[in-house]
């Protein structure tokens, strides 16, 4: 899998000139390239049928979860329970990683463009509130999410709306919406089954 884009939308203080932030970009640089299908093939492709219509298309979730099980094996902790903006018990992150006394959060969208708007908001107001010290929304190019199941958030679909989370006055915080794409696409690869497991990914 290959990285489009990676477009910071807030970029304050000194955290991005840091040795931490430039650990935490190299772990999810390395995750996101492991994700491979077929597995052992050293590249993603995906099945060459667009996810319109109801049981087509490749699930989202295997994928996710194939840059999360990367992501633990170097060290981040997965599923974290960071209390941001609720009422009731709250949300929990994808993966995070300590920074001194702050989180860095990694969030991979499966979700409609909706979905994505409240993850952006959620780790905006992190860093607003000095929980996060940054973030990251991983989300699919235009050209990937029509290989994908569902209605999938990506990256043109919120790219309209960075000048309003880039006008957020924060003394210090990176948050980054990172663009992924597969490498090729062929109708000589199975289908991404929304059940695979994804360690089958790597």
């Amino acid at each position: 899998m290959k990285i489009v884009r990676m477009e910071p939308i807030i970029d304050a203080g000194a955290f991005f000139h840091s040795h931490e932030w430039r650990e935490i970009e190299g772990h999810i640089v390395q995750a996101i390239k492991s994700i491979e299908w077929p597995p052992g093939s050293g590249s993603f492709t995906l099945y060459d049928e667009p996810g319109k219509k109801r049981g087509q298309g490749s699930g989202v979730k295997p994928i996710k979860e194939a840059c999360m099980h990367k992501l633990k094996s170097l060290g981040w902790q997965l599923e974290t329970p960071v209390d941001i903006a609720t009422v009731r018990r709250p949300g929990p992150m994808d993966a995070t990683r300590p920074v001194d006394d702050r989180l860095f959060c990694v969030e991979w969208e499966t979700g409609n463009v909706s979905s994505s708007h409240r993850a952006i908001n959620k780790m905006a107001l992190g860093i607003l509130k000095k929980i996060l010290i940054g973030g990251a929304l991983i989300v699919p190019t235009r050209e990937m999410y029509k290989y994908l199941t569902d209605r999938i958030g990506n990256f043109p679909e919120i790219e309209p709306y960075f000048p309003l989370w880039r006008a957020l006055r924060v003394e210090e915080g990176l948050l980054l919406v990172i663009a992924v794409e597969h490498d090729a696409v062929s109708q000589d690869v199975p289908r991404i089954k929304k059940g695979t497991d994804g360690r089958a990914l790597q």
